[in-house]
């Protein structure tokens, strides 16, 4: 999961979807200095990617992307499902992508100031750029993967996968639609029993 899917995961719920989109920047003991509802968005987070990472339709996915993509096949795994959640977003939600991507631009600008240093920098080109309605297309993964991979440490070739994504859309899609009401159960389920 994504940016994308953290924030559709998180309902309507400010904090925890702020908290959520901020989970990769917050290390360690920097999540004792926000919002108790913040810090369960950060959790919510970290449980989600758990989740994720021990879903029987996802570990199949990401073998098979693992031979290409080694320790970065997960990512890439992350960046289709956000392709396959905005790409087929009314069958998720009754408000548009584009009314749905604004309203969570304003949210998280107007939580601009708790923002980590390294989500600030990164949104104004979130926004700039939309990349949670490019995300529908794969050309707008592809450019998404190409940027991941110019700033990785070792070799990741994602900037190939989005061919990859081309080549065998129905394969990842049929998986993706098979884990992604688990999650959203999931979601639903550690909410309400955070409460």
């Amino acid at each position: 999961m994504n940016f994308l899917a953290h924030l559709y995961l998180s309902g309507d719920d400010e904090e925890i979807s702020v908290g959520n989109f901020i989970a990769d920047h917050v290390k360690g003991r920097a999540i004792n200095g926000f919002s108790p509802d913040i810090q369960r968005g950060i959790r919510f987070h970290r449980s989600i990617d758990q989740f994720t990472d021990s879903n029987a339709y996802i570990r199949e996915a990401v073998e098979k992307l693992r031979p290409g993509y080694n320790k970065y096949a997960g990512v890439v795994m992350d960046m289709y499902s956000d392709h396959f959640l905005a790409a087929n977003w009314s069958k998720w939600s009754d408000v548009t992508i584009f009314d749905y991507t604004l309203s969570r631009y304003t949210l998280l600008m107007n939580h601009y100031e708790v923002l980590p240093p390294r989500t600030q920098f990164m949104l104004q080109y979130m926004i700039k750029d939309d990349w949670l309605s490019a995300y529908a297309e794969i050309d707008g993964i592809g450019m998404a993967l190409k940027g991941m991979s110019g700033r990785t440490s070792f070799i990741s070739n994602m900037e190939k996968a989005a061919n990859e994504l081309r080549t065998d859309y129905d394969f990842y899609h049929n998986l993706f639609e098979l884990f992604f009401p688990e999650m959203i159960a999931f979601c639903k389920n550690y909410l309400n029993g955070e409460k």
